[in-house]
């Protein structure tokens, strides 16, 4: 059997056509043939559009390249450099006040606010994970965590580290869901009685439900600015047996959405690759993907969870989402993928993207038994990387096109815009109107964001060390922009307003100390690395009412000035130590290293990875794009040479190499340095510049074929 059929004019791997003939179109009401022509005709008319708008970035990257040139050693000159920008369409006028039309919107997009995780759906069990962490135990999640200030134990359970957690949570009680009279801690047990809660709640509207019987509940459900926190009564378990309230358990509602990655936490390189990613879409949206795994010596399969069913204070029955709104990340516009060819060429694997996770997410949309994911009847589409207002209007285009090829109705397709590339956002209220109709969240990424920044100013000189960058002028103007035009443009309410992942999964006691920053800020959702640290999180919006917050920014107005994002995060006058250069080459070094050697001998596009210093870092091909281009611009300008930094590279090819001797699977890049992976770290570093904005994914995506083909 061939492994490329043709289609439409399309050749197409032949896996990849079998599981959309077979398994994502049957159900849709869509015949293979009007599909296939339909996908072809979109392809043919939006390629041209989609590589004019990349040939627009690279003109613009040179008309800035050359500007910093011809002033390279004088002192920026702000005024002068806006008027550049101005003058060649890079910042765009901001036109007038508006507020997005967006509708058919699911309550966890707007007006619930809380954590969100963002898994690669080419991992099933992670998929199903995330799906599955709406609910979570705050016990395990104290217990088994730093949260409390002090490693988890190991072996047996310890007693005194329980006590310590039941008084944690009945303290986040106390202060969540206050008593009329007393606390918590000194509850002898919960009943309801004529409707309500027994010992009596400050608010009695905070009571949602129960399950069991009214004199001897089950369980008892209470909300605090729309999130639900389940207080679970088991006289029996190990835990509630000892407990005077019989309290077994306290479940938060934690992760109530998650964004399924088909980007940045991937590698997914060719058909095969794809196909995984679309099936496991394909399972999620029916409802049927499956998951085997293995605890205890015992194998079972995971499965996505039910809804929870409840007696309302009322007697009359309610239903509680036991699941995350699911999310798809789609790709950006820049890379192809060799899956489909036309004419020769690798097509666009964001238009793949757009026409398929729409198809699959069709069968949600025509569920009429079972719980469906959007009840609202939307599809939400993350679209990273995107820059400026015209490649959003692009995007936008684009989901029409899919919309009339499905046979959907017009903005069916929500978009989740991610600013995080320098042009959209010093065009952001202009990217928002480009998609007015389908916004449904803005989310600053930093982490690229600040990799498009280094890229940008590359010939404007030396950049600031790594470390230093998050405390630049355009840093905290970014986050405080992105939040102020959001609400400015009516996304409170009506879309998320979304902060970036906390890349420290181990370190949770810092993080419950640190996060609470975002909802503070007007963030209705941050990201968060497991579901672990999304019930902690959780925590944080108990604490913070964010509409409050909102409705007080919005009447506030914009806290920093658009000037403020231009300015180019410089090293001047800096007089580093050869300790302080030494440290920062062998730093990014083995980040990159430390990523890469998995991404490409392995596939895995998302992990966490032991730092130089042995900390456990969730890496992602955003954190390597800031590394490999803090490491070209050094070697550019001269900072540092050629021969230092492969010393450097080779050097820290072996500490990688230790902190992985572990893994089976591993494959050591020392004494040779000739492999696919290490080839692929010098190319990042070395070639940087020449990378389009800076990005990874072409030689990742090289480099990780290449080694496929190896076997």
């Amino acid at each position: 059997m061939s492994d490329r059929i043709t289609r439409a004019g399309l050749d197409v791997d032949a896996g990849l056509a079998r599981f959309i003939e077979e398994e994502a179109l049957p159900g849709t009401g869509i015949a293979a043939p009007a599909f296939w022509e339909g996908f072809a005709a979109l392809l043919r008319d939006v390629t041209p559009r989609n590589r004019a708008l990349l040939d627009r970035r690279a003109e613009l990257q040179g008309e800035i390249d050359a500007w910093h040139r011809a002033r390279r050693g004088q002192p920026h000159d702000a005024e002068t450099y806006r008027a550049l920008l101005e003058e060649i369409g890079y910042l765009l006028p901001e036109g007038a006040d508006f507020e997005i039309e967006t509708d058919r919107i699911d309550p966890e997009i707007a007006p619930l606010a809380g954590p969100q995780l963002v898994v690669p759906i080419t991992n099933a069990r992670y998929a199903l994970n995330a799906a599955n962490a709406r609910w979570g135990s705050l016990y395990d999640a104290l217990y088994g965590t730093d949260a409390l200030g002090d490693a988890p134990p190991t072996g047996d359970f310890d007693a005194a580290r329980g006590a310590r957690v039941v008084a944690w949570a009945r303290d986040f009680l106390d202060r969540s869901a206050p008593l009329a009279q007393g606390s918590h801690r000194e509850a002898a047990g919960y009943r309801i009685v004529d409707g309500a809660l027994v010992p009596a709640l400050a608010d009695p509207a905070q009571l949602v439900g129960y399950t069991g019987a009214p004199d001897a509940p089950e369980s008892i459900v209470l909300r605090r600015n729309g999130l639900h926190v389940m207080l679970v009564i088991d006289a029996e378990h190990p835990i509630g047996r000892d407990d005077p309230a019989h309290l077994a358990d306290i479940r938060i509602e934690a992760a109530i959405s998650a964004i399924m990655d088909c980007e940045d936490s991937v590698a997914a390189v060719d058909g095969e690759d794809k196909t995984l990613a679309y099936r496991n879409w394909l399972g999620l949206m029916r409802g049927d993907l499956g998951a085997e795994i293995e605890k205890g010596g015992r194998s079972h399969t995971r499965r996505l969870a039910g809804d929870i069913a409840l007696t309302g204070p009322d007697g009359a029955p309610r239903r509680l989402r036991g699941r995350a709104l699911m999310l798809v990340r789609n790709v950006g516009h820049l890379m192809t993928s060799p899956a489909i060819t036309m004419d020769g060429a690798e097509v666009f694997e964001g238009l793949m993207d757009a026409v398929i996770t729409t198809l699959i997410a069709m069968h949600d949309l025509r569920k009429i038994e079972g719980p469906r994911n959007s009840e609202a009847g939307s599809v939400y589409v993350v679209k990273p990387k995107m820059h400026g207002p015209e490649e959003v209007a692009l995007t936008d285009a684009i989901f029409t096109r899919v919309e009339e090829l499905l046979g959907l109705p017009a903005h069916t397709v929500k978009l989740g815009i991610m600013d995080e590339e320098r042009r959209t956002s010093v065009n952001l209220k202009e990217c928002i109107r480009a998609a007015r109709h389908r916004v449904a969240f803005i989310n600053t990424g930093f982490l690229d964001r600040t990799g498009d920044e280094i890229h940008t100013c590359m010939e404007a000189g030396p950049v600031l060390r790594k470390g230093d960058m998050k405390s630049t002028t355009w840093i905290q103007a970014y986050e405080d922009r992105n939040v102020d035009i959001g609400l400015a443009c009516g996304l409170m309410g009506r879309a998320q307003i979304g902060k970036g992942m906390w890349a420290m999964p181990d370190r949770m006691a810092a993080m419950l100390e640190a996060k609470i920053a975002q909802p503070k800020a007007g963030a209705n959702t941050a990201w968060v690395p497991s579901p672990t640290a999304a019930v902690l999180h959780a925590t944080h919006y108990h604490a913070v009412d964010v509409a409050a917050v909102q409705r007080e920014l919005r009447a506030g107005g914009t806290r920093a000035r658009r000037d403020d994002l231009l300015v180019p995060p410089l090293a001047r006058g800096a007089n580093w130590s050869e300790d302080e250069i030494r440290a920062e080459i062998e730093n990014n070094a083995q980040g990159i290293l430390g990523y890469v050697v998995r991404w490409v001998d392995q596939g895995i596009g998302c992990s966490k990875v032991p730092d130089i210093d042995d900390v456990a870092l969730m890496e992602d091909r955003a954190t390597c794009r800031i590394s490999s281009q803090m490491l070209a611009n050094w070697l550019h300008h001269g900072v540092v040479s050629e021969d230092r930094v492969m010393a450097a590279m080779r050097k820290m090819a072996e500490v990688v190499d230790r902190q992985n001797a572990d893994d089976p699977a591993y494959a050591p890049m020392a004494p040779g340095f000739d492999g696919p992976a290490f080839r692929a770290a010098c190319d990042l570093v070395f070639r940087g510049r020449e990378q389009p904005s800076g990005y990874t994914e072409p030689v990742l995506h090289a480099r990780r074929r290449e080694r496929k083909a190896l076997g």
